[in-house]
């Protein structure tokens, strides 16, 4: 019997660079849709970290998966590689593609971005180092040699109170703003919760609509006995050094 080591899914949102890098001077998102909202400290990993991270799993011979291959591991009965990692990043701002993509191509290696659609500028934006700017459908369009894209709602990641639009919206409005991110997306039925956070009534919409995969931010791996529309996800933040990012691994 083969043995089921499972994987690890990793998060990332921006990705920077250390000199010059002054949170006092951070003034939050900049996005298509006409909202507001800061990007917590700690979702900003250093440009000089995240490439020792990746370094590591390419000396350690880790395949980095695609979303078809944990599709068919959980659904067609296919084994992945015994050091499988799958790497996420959310949100989708320009330092993904000046500072995380090179990395990546680098290294021959594969990633997912989950976007939000009305999060995604027509043209591309000049980039800022005092705000997240998100990217054009050009420049996913540039990346698609090392990225997937898949569904982070249309307009759904916004917070509205103590709450998300996700958990205050009905379902009749979900769906629909989830079907529009899916035309364009690159791989369907695949769906991360904004900001991580949803109810149980979110997991069951998304079961009547065949959402094969769902990711969280709650830590751990992922093996066969994981619900697959509460996928495990461990955030890499700021502050890890590469031993913390080894013990993710673990």
């Amino acid at each position: 019997m083969t043995k089921d080591n499972g994987f690890h899914t990793l998060l990332y949102h921006e990705i920077v660079n250390k000199e010059g890098y002054d949170r006092n001077k951070y003034k939050g998102i900049k996005v298509k849709q006409d909202y507001e909202d800061i990007l917590p400290e700690e979702l900003f990993a250093f440009k000089d970290e995240f490439e020792k991270q990746m370094e590591y799993l390419y000396k350690n011979n880790y395949t980095t998966l695609t979303l078809n291959q944990v599709i068919d591991y959980y659904y067609n009965n296919k084994p992945l590689p015994e050091k499988s990692v799958l790497l996420t990043f959310d949100d989708l701002y320009k330092s993904l593609l000046i500072n995380a993509y090179p990395v990546l191509k680098k290294y021959n290696f594969h990633a997912v971005g989950f976007l939000v659609k009305d999060w995604i500028f027509d043209e591309k934006e000049p980039n800022k180092d005092n705000y997240s700017v998100c990217l054009s459908k050009e420049e996913l369009d540039e990346m698609k040699d090392v990225f997937e894209y898949a569904n982070h709602t249309k307009s759904m990641h916004t917070r509205q109170g103590d709450k998300t639009a996700l958990q205050k919206e009905d379902k009749e409005k979900f769906i629909n703003d989830y079907i529009s991110c899916e035309k364009c997306v690159t791989t369907e039925k695949v769906f991360a919760y904004p900001f991580g956070i949803y109810d149980q009534r979110n997991i069951e919409w998304l079961k009547e609509i065949g959402v094969l995969l769902a990711f969280t931010t709650d830590n751990g791996v992922n093996n066969l006995k994981t619900n697959t529309l509460e996928l495990r996800r461990d955030t890499v933040i700021q502050n890890y050094d590469l031993d913390d990012f080894k013990k993710i691994l673990q």
